[in-house]
C-alpha cells in the first residue's frame, strides 16, 4: 500500500474518436504514456494504464500537506473504426477489473470536444454505453471533460456564453453528472499550473463523492 501520506485518485477515459482522449490523459499524466495523433481511423486499439511521478501541493491529509499520484486507463474508442461495441466494452471492463479491481475507480472521464456539438443520438449512445460499463450508480463517479476549449475560445465563447449556447443533449448530460465538468485546452503538453487547476477540479470531485470509489468485478457471460 502507498505511503499514508500520500493520495493516488484513479481515472479512466472513455470517448469517441478524435475527441483528445489520449491527449487528454497525456495532460493530466505530464506525460506522453499514450499514443495520440490525427488519423483517418481510430489511433487506441487496447487499454493502457499510466502513471503519473508524485504531485505535491495539491492535496492535504491530517493536517499536513501530502503527494499525489494520478493513475489514467486509456482505452479505446467508441464507436471504434476497426472494433465492435461488445469488443471495446468488454475490453474495458476486463482493463478496470484488473487494473482498480481492489482501490476502486474514482471518476470516469467523458471526453467530448468542446468545438463540436453533442447531438441527441451521440449523447444516448454514449450515457447506454457509460451505463454497461459503469452500472447503475454511473453518474456518481462520471465527469465531463471538454477538449479543444481553445478553439472554442477562439470562436469568441467564454465559459458561461457556451453553457448558454450548448446544445439540449449536452445540457442534459452535464446535468446527469451533477455539473461536474472541466474545459481542457487541446495541447499536446499543458503547462504545471494548469494541469494542477484540472487536478484540483478532480479532486474537488471525488470529494463531493465523499471519497468513494466504483469497484467492478468482470462478468465473462
Amino acid at each position: 500500500m502507498a505511503d499514508s501520506n500520500e493520495r493516488t485518485i484513479n481515472l479512466v477515459v472513455l470517448g469517441r474518436t478524435q475527441t483528445g482522449k489520449s491527449a487528454a490523459g497525456n495532460s493530466l499524466l505530464g506525460s506522453s504514456d499514450f499514443e495520440s495523433r490525427r488519423s483517418p481511423r481510430s489511433v487506441t486499439a487496447h487499454c493502457s494504464l499510466g502513471r503519473s511521478c508524485r504531485i505535491v501541493g495539491l492535496t492535504r491529509r491530517n493536517g499536513c500537506e501530502s503527494a499525489l499520484r494520478v493513475r489514467v486507463l486509456d482505452t479505446p474508442s467508441y464507436p471504434h473504426s476497426g472494433l465492435s461495441k461488445e469488443q471495446v466494452r468488454d475490453m474495458v471492463k476486463a482493463a478496470l477489473a484488473h487494473h482498480f479491481g481492489k482501490e476502486g475507480l474514482h471518476l470516469a472521464l467523458l471526453v467530448l470536444r468542446a468545438d463540436l456539438p453533442l447531438c441527441p443520438e451521440e449523447g444516448n449512445d454514449t450515457v447506454q454505453f457509460i451505463q454497461e460499463l459503469l452500472g447503475p450508480t454511473w453518474k456518481d463517479f462520471t465527469a465531463v471533460l471538454l477538449t479543444h476549449a481553445d478553439k472554442a475560445e477562439e470562436a469568441g465563447y467564454s465559459e458561461e456564453t457556451y453553457l448558454q449556447s450548448a446544445s439540449s443533449a449536452l445540457l442534459s448530460l452535464l446535468s446527469s453528472v451533477q455539473h461536474k465538468y472541466i474545459f481542457l485546452d487541446n495541447q499536446n503538453s499543458i503547462i504545471k499550473e494548469e494541469r494542477n487547476t484540472v487536478l484540483g477540479k478532480l479532486l474537488d470531485f471525488t470529494r463531493q463523492n465523499n471519497y468513494q470509489v466504483l469497484l467492478l468485478k468482470h462478468s465473462k457471460e
